[in-house]
């Protein structure tokens, strides 16, 4: 069961290197996604990134 969560969590890497350029952020920052908590540092920091986005 963890292997598959892993491997979920793991498959968010293609996205990411499309999403992150436009949030200014290096896209190789997306392999952070191949460990657990990497995917969810990646998601918290688009959302910040997308709140000083909003305030321009």
């Amino acid at each position: 069961m963890g292997f598959l969560i892993w491997l979920l969590l793991a498959s968010a890497t293609v996205p990411m290197l499309k999403l992150l350029p436009h949030f200014g952020i290096n896209k190789y920052w997306a392999f952070a996604c191949l460990i657990p908590i990497g995917t969810a540092a990646l998601i918290w920091w688009m959302g910040v990134k997308l709140q000083e986005l909003e305030k321009r």
